[in-house]
């Protein structure tokens, strides 16, 4: 009996944090460059059965546990604003920017932006990084272009490469915040190109998360309907037991 409720309450302990990865998908539905989450699950077993004293207890119990994250990183479609600061990627690949620690974090969001210094910032606002590290315009350099390959030109001539990087396997990226991530062994990309006045979305299919949602409260009120009916029947067992006299 206590091992139903056991098993009951790994699930929903699981619904919940399928619950969470959702809610923040849809909350990130309009981020530039988010890209969606899903949960993964795998069968626990547990190779006794305790909390029975009835014979065969070495019964296999089957238990739900949520043991990783898995990030889609597919690409979101563009959208274009004008702005000669937000980059778009089309291919594989991140841009680069530097932590206030110093070191690298990558990301798809190129909404980016000047400081009050003149220096080119994400939207966390960490510096975004060229092939000769952070860059600063000046009211000299005038428009801005920047090439398919990165490259950035102004009137003061060739400023250097928005550096791009990629990875042999994106799923061993860390995430640091909503769009960014931290990871090892860049390598630089093949196929990748860099687009001008133009962002990519959040690949978050909105009308896909709502039905999940849907199914992961419908999953939650059955396991929670299935812990009160075992209950119930534990404290009529109790019960019960506790009238028949010695």
């Amino acid at each position: 009996m206590e091992n139903a409720l056991l098993i009951g309450l790994s699930r929903q302990a699981a619904l919940r944090n399928q619950l969470d990865v959702v809610a923040n998908n849809m909350a990130n539905i309009n981020t530039s460059g988010f890209k969606a989450q899903n949960l993964l699950f795998e069968e626990y077993m547990m190779p006794v059965a305790r909390a029975t004293e009835f014979e065969a207890q070495d019964q296999t119990l089957s238990y739900v546990l949520d043991y990783s994250t898995h990030t889609d990183f597919t690409n979101g479609s563009f959208k274009a604003t004008g702005n000669d600061y937000d980059l778009a990627l089309e291919g594989d690949g991140f841009f680069v920017v530097q932590l206030n620690d110093g070191t690298e974090a990558y990301t798809r969001n190129g909404a980016f932006h000047l400081n009050t210094d003149g220096q080119l910032m994400s939207s966390e606002g960490w510096p975004v990084m060229t092939s000769a590290g952070p860059i600063t315009f000046t009211p000299e350099d005038g428009i801005v272009e920047i090439s398919q390959d990165g490259t950035i030109a102004t009137e003061l001539g060739n400023r250097g490469q928005i550096r791009v990087v990629s990875f042999e396997r994106p799923q061993d990226l860390e995430k640091r915040g909503e769009t960014t991530f931290t990871g090892e062994e860049p390598q630089i990309p093949e196929d990748t190109r860099i687009v001008q006045g133009a962002l990519e979305q959040s690949n978050v299919d909105g009308v896909f998360e709502v039905t999940r949602l849907i199914e992961i409260t419908r999953s939650y009120e059955s396991v929670s309907k299935m812990l009160k009916d075992a209950d119930e029947l534990r404290q009529q067992a109790i019960s019960t037991l506790g009238k028949i006299q010695a």
